[in-house]
């Protein structure tokens, strides 16, 4: 499987973006997805998944404001950022896992490259 993630930029506080992330192969449906973020000198964070049946889970600090979803029938994985803030800014990252806990990155097999989201205040 590999991702390709897309939709980062500059925008400023209280803007919305939308992340996307493409995934190859016909394996779409039976994984879980995540998006996670890490910002200069922080540990990568857990911001949203979506399991393969469907349940969508968040991290505290973006519930509300963010939206995870997915498309199967263009094996898309989406982001939808609302609200952003400063502290928003970070590397986002898609990713995809058959097993596991979906809150740890240790166990997603498959990354994306990440795409450079920056809030300016």
């Amino acid at each position: 499987v590999q991702l390709q993630a897309s939709g980062g930029g500059l925008v400023q506080a209280g803007d919305s973006l939308r992340l996307s992330c493409v995934a190859s192969g016909r394996t779409f449906n039976t994984y879980s997805w995540a998006w996670f973020r890490q910002a200069p000198g922080k540990k990568r964070e857990f911001v949203a998944a979506i399991t393969w049946d469907r349940y969508t889970y968040y991290g505290d600090p973006v519930k509300g404001r963010f939206t995870i979803s997915r498309d199967s029938a263009k094996n898309t994985l989406s982001l939808q950022m609302n609200s952003l803030k400063p502290e928003d800014t970070a590397v986002y990252y898609c990713a995809g896992q058959l097993t596991g806990h979906y809150y740890y990155p240790e166990a997603y097999n498959y990354w994306g490259q990440g795409t450079q989201v920056t809030v300016s205040s």
